[in-house]
């Protein structure tokens, strides 16, 4: 079960990514929809990726691929999300 902080960043990068044809939006962008610092996005988006919501390389957020974006869709991908681990 997504955190509230979770579910309103997965929102977010789901909006953005439909709205913009892909485009996600940048940490600034994150910070200013969310009220939250870079650090805490960070890790709201490695516990995304670890939960398989999104795909993400651990840098940038051009880089995230959303899996899924609700909690009750089924999920047929092994644990792959994140890149850049280690």
């Amino acid at each position: 079960m997504l955190r509230d902080i979770e579910r309103k960043v997965l929102r977010i990068l789901w909006n953005y990514s439909h709205k913009h044809r892909g485009y996600m939006p940048s940490f600034s962008e994150l910070s200013t929809k969310t009220g939250k610092y870079e650090k805490e996005i960070k890790f709201v988006l490695i516990k995304l990726a670890e939960q398989n919501f999104i795909i993400w390389d651990g840098w940038n957020t051009e880089t995230i691929k959303i899996i899924r974006g609700w909690e009750d869709e089924p999920l047929n991908m092994p644990n792959q999300s994140f890149i850049g681990q280690g």
